[in-house]
């Protein structure tokens, strides 16, 4: 989600800033989510996801033909399926040795020469099963880690929040529905007269959607002052997305240029939503 708003006259109004909480404790976390009341609309909202992301769109139209009783069992099925041959080859024997020693269930005792012990493989099973999950959650956090880095490096390309034009008010605000995402928010001091703010968004989601962003952004600035004529701009951003995006990405924006102390704004508009202008008594 991002927004741009830029008022005239400009103000002196300050934001506010609220301190951080510390983080709390295992017991206190665990009780705050047992207070949190959304349980089962969670888990049926990740169910959903998971489903998604494990069923391709064949497998969904199939499942779609079928009874309640019968869809839930094979939805079920070809999940465990497709999250056993997603994984890698050892961790595949490893969760197939741990349910086989969980089904067989049994305590092996050995004794012999005065020395007797006795093992129960149910708990090997369990062990085998923990350590997969371990690894899985391993990886997950290695990504996220990575994702959060780039997260840091996407806000540090991000212009101040309220940077300062004589006459006017601008404030400029974005936040990623993921750790990074596709959405663009921009300020560009051409010239001393000349001042730039653009918004826009590349489609999709996640890493793929923030590397085309950081490249549209970067184009962005490299030709906005080699360009007075906005539409100019405009194409020759839009040929060079073209040229370097993947198929089937595209991207909308919004690029607009004010004068200090001016009242009036040019602006392109690249199939985004329409700015809005609001007054005292309409918009």
């Amino acid at each position: 989600m991002s927004c741009v708003f830029i008022a005239r006259p400009s103000n002196t109004k300050q934001e506010a800033m609220m301190s951080g909480q510390p983080e709390p404790g295992i017991l206190g976390t665990i009780r705050g989510d047992l207070q949190r009341g959304d349980l089962g609309k969670t888990v049926r909202r990740d169910f959903q996801e998971l489903k998604e992301y494990m069923l391709d769109e064949e497998r969904r139209r199939q499942l779609g033909g079928m009874g309640r009783v019968k869809r839930w069992f094979v939805q079920v099925w070809w999940m465990l399926k497709s999250l056993f041959l997603k994984l890698t080859p050892t961790r595949r024997l490893l969760l197939l040795l741990g349910l086989t020693l969980i089904v067989v269930s049994r305590t092996t005792v050995y004794s012999g020469g005065g020395f007797s012990m006795s093992l129960d493989v149910n708990g090997f099973g369990i062990a085998a099963i923990l350590f997969v999950l371990m690894l899985e959650l391993k990886d997950k956090l290695v990504a996220h880690d990575e994702l959060n880095a780039g997260r840091v490096v996407q806000q540090t390309l991000m212009p101040e929040r309220r940077p300062q034009v004589s006459g006017w008010d601008i404030w400029l605000f974005t936040r990623s529905a993921n750790e990074v995402g596709g959405d663009l928010v921009d300020f560009l001091k051409i010239s001393d007269d000349r001042i730039g703010v653009a918004i826009g968004d590349v489609a999709g989601k996640g890493l793929s959607a923030a590397l085309l962003m950081a490249k549209l952004q970067a184009t962005l600035r490299a030709l906005a002052s080699d360009f007075v004529a906005l539409d100019g701009l405009a194409a020759k951003l839009n040929q060079i997305f073209c040229r370097d995006s993947l198929k089937n990405i595209f991207a909308s924006l919004v690029y607009l240029e004010m004068r200090p102390d001016s009242g009036s704004l040019r602006l392109v508009n690249a199939g985004h939503i329409l700015p809005v202008i609001v007054r005292t008594t309409r918009v």
